[in-house]
């Protein structure tokens, strides 16, 4: 093991949100440059609000249609519910009564449509979701916005963390909560931080399939094989004054407890011979509480429930009373 085992390049990184606007439409106004600082919240651009406008007044003057004819069809009922048994029958109040519900149900679609056209035309001033900087600016006054494609893009300066790139021979001695130190490449004050997580999974070329589903395995195989780099996240919690955090910026990244771990499994190899050789032939022993485990304290997989489907509803529960006496016969005049 070399004498450094916590220390590794590293990319010093921060989430950069991808932005994309809700809606489609040709850009009026872009209220933002490049590089700039944008608060939570702030408009970054506008789409041209006019067709929206349109439909959410059209939204409008429905949802004042709908609900007009549910209060003339609601008194209608009313009134018949209230009538003698000479002046009505139970088929024409269950008849008014039909009709009211329907009344409500164009009416509570009416509402949703009409909020749908509310937000709709809010949407058009496409908003940063995080205080950050706006990064590689395109976009120009006359461009066509699409739905659900990425125009725009915030760097998040809410949100550090430095990922660290360690090889796997070195891993035994990473333990969550570590401290660690990243000097950027230009910088003398390092930038201090934790272990927060070891990543589980990396990209194993032979692992992809062939034909028929089966493992593609390379049949050249070479006898010399690179340990592979296993990422490793770290949380900041100081930066010097006057060191600027990049995304994508390189750093050296030293894991101190893991040198002072190593240092003390050094000296205990030199007072025993036989604890130097299991090391040699059997690999380092890895510090005990290091890494949290993946599953229950059994060793099982915790798997989620699966959500089990809906029971039918028959219309009378949906609408229970609505027809009183359905089965009984008809009254005679």
């Amino acid at each position: 093991m070399s004498p450094h085992p916590g220390r590794e390049t590293a990319a010093s990184a921060r989430r950069s949100r991808s932005i994309a606007p809700q809606v489609s439409g040709q850009i009026m106004e872009v209220r933002v440059v490049d590089n700039q600082f944008a608060h939570q919240g702030d408009v970054l651009y506008v789409i041209d609000p006019f067709d929206f406008q349109v439909a959410l007044d059209t939204a409008k003057a429905q949802l004042h249609q709908k609900a007009a004819d549910l209060q003339v069809k609601s008194k209608e009922a009313e009134r018949r519910l209230h009538l003698t048994d000479l002046a009505t029958t139970a088929e024409e109040q269950q008849l008014y009564v039909g009709n009211t519900i329907q009344a409500q149900a164009a009416f509570d679609a009416a509402q949703q449509q009409f909020a749908q056209a509310e937000i709709n035309l809010r949407r058009t001033q496409v908003r940063s979701p995080v205080n950050g900087y706006v990064t590689n600016l395109l976009m120009r006054v006359g461009d066509y916005a699409h739905m659900g494609t990425t125009n725009i893009s915030v760097i998040d300066a809410d949100s550090y963390w430095i990922d660290g790139y360690f090889e796997e021979t070195k891993m035994a001695h990473v333990c969550v909560g570590d401290r660690a130190e990243a000097v950027l490449m230009g910088y003398r004050d390092p930038i201090v931080g934790r272990v927060e997580t070891v990543t589980r999974g990396v990209s194993v070329s032979n692992a992809a399939p062939g034909t028929q589903g089966l493992p593609n395995v390379d049949p050249v195989y070479t006898w010399v094989r690179l340990a592979q780099r296993v990422p490793v996240r770290i949380k900041i919690t100081d930066v010097p004054a006057g060191v600027p955090l990049v995304s994508g910026m390189t750093a050296t990244v030293t894991i101190r407890d893991a040198e002072a771990r190593e240092s003390e499994g050094w000296r205990q190899r030199f007072a025993s011979l036989e604890n130097r050789l299991d090391d040699i032939v059997r690999g380092p022993q890895p510090s005990p509480g290091c890494v949290p485990r993946i599953g229950d304290e059994n060793g099982a997989t915790i798997t989620l429930p699966t959500p089990k489907p809906i029971t039918p509803l028959n219309p009378e529960e949906l609408n229970p009373g609505l027809a009183p006496g359905l089965n009984t016969s008809p009254r005679a005049w």
